[in-house]
């Protein structure tokens, strides 16, 4: 029986035991973090149920440097109500954090968030104050620098905006399509110049750098439409395809119309010109046939696509409103049936 046993000074016995002492230790720890994360999300849950009510700021100041969760779990917390829309739940979350924070590196991130929670909800000048407090403190701050820029934006503010170009461009950022951009606007909003000014001021721009053709275009054809044809670019004939389907009849060309195979397709589809046979354009193609076949109750809408987030918005923009890119507008046709207001006579 003796032969059985391992005595406990073999070596192969201290082996077994330090290998058991692992195992017992792995398990330990294993249960124990499951325990501490279960614990976490039950107090995360208890206190997320207190905020269907938004406590004041003493109450939420107490309940972030009392209760047992981390900072990581409040700015879920806070994330959570932002994505929500509940920006006022978000800020106040924010705002009790700087406080508990004070000298924490943590806190430049925290201001950030707070900077950008004012900028959805639509507090502006708030925004702008606690931006221009992080770049007080740490003045090359990207992220900081491109908010600003955006809220400057937002405010009108285009002459601060185009000062804020510059420490941008030192830190690297490719900021040529912004400038244009507010160089653009600017000029559209602003009241130094007359109207035929700005006109051959926007022309002059695009055809030196054959951007941000989709506002230059709409504001031509919105003031000028002749003005707008005798700089038309047929490159773009696709992409501003929307505004020139909204064109009344008397602010077409025809001429240049006849020059273009997109424009005959577009507008032989419209009804406006016989033009064309057919389309590559699936949507255009159908309503040239219908046309031809002297069938109605068909027409075109336009939702629009951002190049670069691809969010599609049922609005037209210069900016996009979900990643502001700048310049990225693409529009897409739809089929739709066409509404026309039926006379009803009884």
């Amino acid at each position: 029986m003796t032969g059985v046993f391992i005595e406990f000074r073999d070596p192969l016995f201290g082996v077994i035991v330090f290998f058991v002492l692992i195992f017992i230790v792995a398990i330990f720890s294993y249960w124990w973090g499951r325990y501490k994360l279960k614990l976490e999300d039950k107090t995360l849950n208890r206190f997320a149920s207190q905020f269907h009510k938004l406590p004041n700021e003493k109450e939420l100041k107490s309940l972030i440097s009392e209760a047992g969760l981390s900072e990581k779990s409040w700015l879920l917390l806070a994330s959570t109500y932002e994505k929500e829309g509940d920006f006022e739940k978000a800020i106040e979350i924010y705002q009790a954090l700087m406080e508990i924070q004070k000298e924490s590196a943590s806190r430049h991130e925290t201001m950030l968030l707070l900077g950008q929670s004012y900028f959805k909800a639509g507090f502006l000048e708030r925004s702008r104050d606690i931006f221009l407090q992080i770049l007080k403190i740490s003045p090359r701050t990207p992220q900081a620098l491109e908010q600003l820029l955006l809220v400057y934006e937002y405010l009108q503010d285009y002459d601060n905006a185009l000062e804020v170009l510059q420490p941008l461009q030192e830190l690297g950022e490719d900021a040529k399509k912004d400038k244009l951009y507010l160089k653009a606007v600017s000029l559209i909003r602003g009241n130094k110049f007359s109207q035929n000014e700005k006109l051959i001021t926007l022309i002059d721009e695009y055809n030196r750098h054959k951007k941000l053709s989709y506002l230059i275009y709409e504001y031509l054809f919105r003031h000028d439409s002749k003005m707008a044809w005798s700089s038309f670019d047929f490159t773009q004939s696709e992409r501003i395809a929307d505004i020139l389907w909204y064109l009344n009849e008397d602010e077409l060309d025809l001429d240049i119309i006849a020059q273009n195979d997109f424009l005959r397709e577009l507008f032989t589809a419209k009804g406006v010109v016989d033009l064309a046979d057919e389309s590559s354009v699936f949507e255009l193609d159908v309503l040239i046939k219908l046309r031809h076949a002297g069938e109605k109750g068909a027409n075109i809408q336009f939702e629009y696509l951002c190049d670069n987030c691809k969010q599609v918005f049922p609005f037209s923009f210069h900016r996009c409103p979900s990643c502001h890119t700048i310049d990225s507008i693409t529009n897409e046709m739809i089929l739709t049936k066409d509404t026309i207001e039926e006379n009803y006579s009884f």
